[in-house]
């Protein structure tokens, strides 16, 4: 029964995940301008955690109260309550206990939302300190009306508080301070609170506008909360991309692209609810959903990979140039220009036409006009072509010509090359077709310049290269001076460094390069900018190169270099402008766009899911962070998978009945779960009490003991994962506290209200025994709030966080807080059988 539970609570949170992820578009106009288009969240975190999330954490236990009130003609009982209370018992010391302990060595993890764990802790202190003086106080033995409405109105009380803590209304508007620790152990300085924006800094969002303290936003959202947040997202998804493109230089963009979703879905601060449906589906056998996701994604990438390689050509082969573009120097002698074939069918032989074309370079007197034919033997893949390059001694620019390919063909056997191609597979002309040779002169010094004014590179690219060209000439030895000059973008390692040295052109050398490192910073935007600029040029003489006479060679190139000195050309001083890479900006906010968690647990239909309640999944929870290959596979199931999928094949089926998530967004599988939960509880409460009296135990033992255990196996398994994969400690043990005073505001105000009002209608009195129920909540009460001084004790910095730290102190909590939960159980046990007085 426990597992049915287990199962449609896993429907029930699936359902409040996909509610409380609710989106809408908003409209941002940032202080320079700028207007962006993002999305918030419809629910605060803080709200949905309280209400949706904490109640179908505690749903069970809170309808088992109210149904055996209803079932037993609105008379208290004591498997309800004490269930609450048990239940709390064990979420506070067992759960939180256990998450202490399961991060690794010298890891911590601290509670991010510090205001709102204090008032949930506050509360959940005095809603059990509440119930004691309702039972033994005010009105002992008897609840009054006014008591359990006043139980159950403290749930929105408690609500608001949280609320007004988490969005620092009220008068938390007027404390804007912060605290860190000192250099002595133990001291906290006082330090600036929120960072001070300058007074004109307003952003404008939907229309209103927010001023430096995020004051104007409608719906609780915090204007200048969504712009950082959106912005740190944005640099925390392109630092991840980046770190794969470097660990795996070999993949291509898409398989980093779902490397980077898996890891960010891992990194990413998830829901109790989700924690809650990972957990359940991991222990019934239906596997891990974020590597059920990773391996769906993979198979996607590898199909669409597939359907990529169809060819579209309906050329058995083609041939073309590889490279399209030659240069050369005037006095080469010759230029070699290579043609490959390409293609499906290489046992053919395949013949092509080319010739030469002038440009501005002239058959004759600068090259020698050259056609022919070129035939690919079978088994052939490249063939050379050489043409003759004219030298002479007349200054002049630099010039080009052109050569052709045309009139490919395939030959048959024992045919010449010349017939024409009759075949059912012919062969084609690729691109490119035509060769573009270009001849530098020689018989000037040269004009020195970069090959554009400007040039924008990505911050990522690390060390870019500049090329300064040599045009018009390449006789003799330059060198040319460089240097960086600052714009906008600083040098001295901030966003480049600063470089400057000379160039040295050989006789002949037609181009160097200048390298400069490009500082990487991790910006989403940028745009900056700084120059590079090349001095006058100057001709090496040889006797500055070379002691001793000149050979006669040398003083013949000495004398015609010294005829055309050289000189800057056009493009002398390079503006460099840095920003971001297009393409990576681009897919990092696809990759935003697909962390959306409500996708990976909800449902869009009742095939879906039955599917996936007849599918036995791994539930490996390993680590594999290390091996980034094996995230993306999905591992086969163990033994313990299908033995668990065998023992909750009934209830996946049964359960698969619920409406889906994606219908009425949610709100359809939000009440059919909670009253599959509601028949259940009933069910589950008759079952303890015949237990309970089959083994001679008394409910409120059983309750303690046995019920409150079952219906916390999921959290513990939820918080256990929440604490290892969640950089912080809300989602594991930040939201015990608020759970366990919504059991009470709930679960006790709900119930003891009705009956409450029933009996007043009958002129009669709701009584209650405060007996075992007093001394229970007292002893809660007492482990609580140690419970909760040792948590904010750990965040001294000798230990670091709520949770893990150094091992000795991790051990020591641990067991601290489990040897509370066997005491709480043992001395209830003990008064519950009079062993002990109680109250």
């Amino acid at each position: 029964m426990f597992l049915g539970v287990s199962i449609v609570a896993d429907r029930f949170m699936a359902s409040i995940e996909v509610i409380t992820s609710q989106e809408r578009q908003i409209t941002i106009k940032r202080p320079n301008g700028e207007k962006i288009t993002t999305t918030v969240r419809i629910w605060n975190e803080t709200v949905s955690n309280l209400t949706l999330m904490a109640l179908g954490s505690s749903a069970p236990e809170i309808l088992l109260s109210v149904v055996e009130v209803c079932g037993h003609n609105f008379n208290a009982g004591e498997l309800g309550p004490n269930t609450i209370v048990g239940s709390a018992a064990f979420n506070m010391f067992v759960i939180i206990g256990l998450c202490v302990y399961v991060i690794p060595d010298g890891d911590t993890r601290k509670v991010k939302h510090l205001r709102v764990f204090f008032v949930t802790a506050t509360w959940s202190v005095f809603a059990y300190t509440w119930l004691y003086l309702i039972l033994a106080v005010f009105s002992p033995g008897i609840v009054e009306i006014w008591e359990g409405l006043l139980t159950l109105f403290f749930f929105p009380i408690c609500v608001g508080f949280a609320y007004v803590a988490d969005r620092r209304l009220l008068f938390y508007k007027y404390m804007y301070k912060r605290y860190r620790a000192g250099k002595q152990k133990g001291m906290i300085i006082e330090t600036e609170g929120e960072p001070e924006l300058p007074s004109k800094v307003d952003v404008e969002m939907d229309g209103k506008i927010l001023n430096q303290h995020g004051e104007g936003f409608l719906d609780g959202e915090a204007g200048l909360d969504t712009v950082l947040d959106e912005d740190e997202a944005r640099r925390e998804m392109a630092s991840i991309l980046r770190e794969l493109k470097q660990k795996h230089p070999d993949k291509e963009m898409e398989q980093l692209m779902e490397l980077a979703n898996y890891q960010v879905l891992m990194q990413q601060q998830k829901s109790r609810a989700f924690y809650r449906c990972q957990a359940t589906r991991i222990m019934t056998g239906a596997g891990n959903i974020l590597k059920k996701h990773a391996a769906d994604q993979a198979k996607r990438a590898v199909q669409h990979n597939i359907c990529s390689e169809v060819s579209v050509s309906n050329f058995s082969c083609t041939v073309l140039f590889d490279p399209g573009t030659y240069q050369c120097l005037e006095n080469c002698g010759s230029v070699a220009l290579n043609v490959v074939r390409q293609g499906r069918d290489l046992t053919c032989t395949v013949s092509v036409d080319y010739r030469t074309e002038d440009g501005t370079a002239n058959a004759g007197s600068d090259y020698r006009s050259t056609e022919g034919t070129i035939v690919f033997k079978p088994g052939e893949t490249e063939k050379e072509i050489r043409i003759d390059i004219t030298d002479d001694d007349i200054f002049e620019e630099d010039e080009y010509f052109l050569v052709h390919l045309c009139n490919v063909r395939v030959v048959p056997e024992g045919a010449s090359s010349g017939e024409a191609n009759h075949v059912d597979d012919p062969a084609g002309l690729g691109l490119p077709c035509t060769a573009t040779v270009t001849i530098f002169d020689d018989d000037h010094a040269g004009i020195f310049s970069f090959e554009e004014p400007a040039v924008t590179v990505s911050e990522s690219i690390g060390m870019m290269e500049v090329k300064v060209i040599r045009n018009s000439g390449a006789r003799g030895v330059v060198v040319v001076p460089y240097k960086t000059m600052e714009g906008t973008a600083k040098g001295g390692g901030e966003d480049f460094e600063d470089t400057h040295g000379v160039l040295e052109f050989d006789n002949d050398e037609t181009c160097k390069t200048v390298r400069i490192n490009i500082i990487d910073d991790e910006e989403y935007e940028k745009n900056k900018n700084f120059f590079l600029e090349i001095g006058a040029p100057q001709l090496l003489e040889m006797s500055e190169r070379k002691d001793g006479v000149l050979t006669k060679k040398e003083e013949e190139e000495r004398r015609i270099a010294e005829m055309g000195r050289p000189m800057l050309g056009e493009h002398v001083k390079l503006e460099v402008i840095i920003e971001e890479s297009y393409e990576f900006k681009n897919t990092v906010d696809k990759l935003i766009k697909k962390t959306n968690l409500a996708l990976l647990v909800g449902t869009n239909s009742w095939r879906q899911q039955f599917v996936e309640a007849m599918t036995v999944s791994s539930g490996d929870d390993d680590d594999d962070d290390d091996d980034d290959d094996k995230c993306r596979e999905e591992k086969l199931p163990s033994c313990f998978d299908y033995v668990m999928h065998f023992l909750t094949v009934f209830w996946k089926l049964l359960f698969a009945f619920v409406p889906p998530t994606d219908y009425w967004n949610g709100w359809a599988c939000f009440c059919v779960s909670i009253s599959g939960i509601g028949i259940l509880t009933a069910i589950i409460g008759d079952l303890a009490s015949h237990f309970g009296c089959t083994v001679g135990l008394k409910d409120s033992v059983t309750a303690v003991v046995f019920v409150a255990l079952g219906t916390s196996v999921p959290d513990t398994f939820a918080s256990k994962v929440a604490a290892i994969q969640d950089q912080y400690a809300d989602a594991s043990i930040g939201n015990v506290t608020g759970s366990n005073a919504v059991n009470v505001f709930l679960g006790i105000g709900v119930a003891w209200s009705i009956a409450a009002i029933y009996h007043h209608s009958k002129n009669q009195v709701f009584k209650v025994d405060p007996g075992t129920l007093a001394f229970s909540v007292t002893l809660f009460t007492i482990f609580a709030f140690i419970c909760i001084a040792v948590l904010i004790y750990r965040r001294r910095p000798a230990i670091g966080g709520e949770l893990g730290g150094p091992r000795i102190p991790k051990i020591l909590t641990s067991c601290l807080f489990f040897s509370l939960w066997l005491m709480y159980i043992i001395f209830s046990s003990l008064e519950a059988y009079c062993h002990i007085q109680g109250f």
